[in-house]
């Protein structure tokens, strides 16, 4: 087994030889806590309720949505900090039975929709003003973008049941694609320039964006296309998980304007497209710069722990269901959320997911936060980054001195490590 597998790291918390035995003792400290998950939509369809029984004195629940997802996140994952538990390895196989944490998923789906339709309808009304529609599409469009995480759970399971649930929760934002994209593109080729969904050092967000969207799309087609090629099908197949997506997304739009009237249809297109880039602003922090290297036959190494970007805050995972423990999600794809485990020598962040959005937004911030922790990463070792090749020659010039400090930094380190092991 390769030394930097995961499961080979050191965990945040390891279990001692005397817990793995008792594994069947082991109690998962956040066992009620996942039930955050399903809440926030309850806790979008309950502001919105009030705000439609008193609008003028509850106009601030409008903006519910924004207030939780770059406010109150964010603060509770600064004052509660980091995850203490870390389930034994043992303990993984029992926790994926526990059909308690996969009821838990599938909850977050019947709420998510009536939030949704109720925005849609307190936004078509006439007698809503404009800020109070973009506070409710900014609430619904935040809450729905989260939706696509459940979806991401569940889109990892073989079930086709899951599927089709994954595929309803991405129905409101238009953007069920990424079950197939996200499986069989992402999960192949991140952390490489081949990757729409991997960002590159130097790259903004905004230059980020169009790239991942539109070479998101058309790489779920090819997946797709090739998928039903082998099955001799065509395109056009009802077998087409695409166009089962897609018509998903139109049979919702098209239903609720159809109750809630032609004003609905700006308000669940923006709303679509503020929580589909919500997904996208999370990719963009994943993988920020990194790179797996090519073997002497020009093939990529295996995904490793240090190929994302991780964070182990208790509340957003809570919220994300446990997204932020990225490497060992790379690493078992299938592994589900309950039992994922956190890895100290896997690149973390400075803060939680949730943190990280408005750094992503404003570039010049983001270069701030990130640049110099990439160029750590990887020992000042510039050539092992994952460069915007528009940038890559001014970014090298511009950190030449700072890498080379860290190299040496690094190098003295090693020295004295096999100094002290001689």
């Amino acid at each position: 087994m390769n030394a930097n597998s995961p499961d080979n790291l050191q965990s945040h918390k390891v279990a001692s030889p005397a817990e793995e035995e008792a594994t069947g003792k082991w109690k998962d400290p956040k066992r009620y806590l996942w039930l955050l998950g399903p809440a926030l939509p309850g806790i979008g369809l309950a502001a919105l309720t009030g705000y439609a029984l008193a609008p003028k004195k509850l106009k601030a629940l409008a903006w519910t949505g924004p207030a939780l997802v770059h406010g109150i996140i964010p603060a509770l994952d600064r004052a509660i900090g980091e995850d203490q538990s870390n389930p034994p390895e043992s303990a993984v196989n029992p926790l994926e039975q526990d059909k308690y944490y996969d009821r838990i998923v599938k909850a977050f789906i019947p709420t998510q929709y009536a939030m949704t339709f109720l925005g849609a309808w307190l936004a078509s009304r006439k007698s809503t003003p404009l800020d109070d529609r973009i506070g409710l599409m900014l609430t619904v469009g935040g809450i729905n973008g989260v939706g696509i995480n459940t979806a991401h759970e569940l889109g990892h399971k073989s079930n086709r049941l899951n599927k089709l649930l994954a595929m309803a929760a991405l129905a409101p934002t238009g953007y069920t694609h990424f079950v197939v994209e996200h499986n069989f593109g992402h999960h192949k080729r991140v952390a490489t320039p081949e990757d729409p969904a991997s960002s590159r050092m130097g790259e903004s967000f905004w230059k980020f964006l169009p790239r991942t969207v539109i070479g998101g799309i058309k790489s779920s087609i090819r997946i797709e296309k090739a998928r039903l090629e082998r099955k001799g099908k065509g395109f056009w197949s009802l077998d087409n998980e695409l166009l089962q997506g897609w018509a998903m997304s139109a049979g919702f739009f098209g239903a609720t304007t159809l109750v809630c009237g032609r004003r609905a249809v700006p308000f669940l297109a923006a709303q679509a497209v503020y929580g589909a880039s919500l997904l996208e602003s999370v990719n963009y922090i994943e993988h920020y710069g990194l790179l797996r290297q090519k073997d002497k036959n020009g093939k990529y190494e295996r995904t490793q722990p240090e190929h994302s970007w991780n964070s182990n805050h208790v509340v957003t995972n809570l919220f994300l269901y446990q997204l932020q423990r990225h490497s060992d999600h790379h690493a078992h794809p299938q592994r589900s959320y309950q039992a994922l485990r956190h890895f100290e020598k896997a690149p973390q962040l400075p803060g939680g997911y949730a943190s990280m959005l408005l750094p992503a937004y404003l570039p010049q911030w983001w270069y701030e936060t990130m640049d110099k922790r990439v160029i750590d990463h990887y020992e000042g070792d510039l050539s092992k980054i994952n460069w915007d090749p528009d940038r890559k020659e001014e970014l090298m010039a511009r950190y030449a001195d700072y890498a080379a400090e860290v190299a040496a930094e690094a190098e003295a380190r090693r020295n004295s490590e096999n100094s002290e092991a001689a």
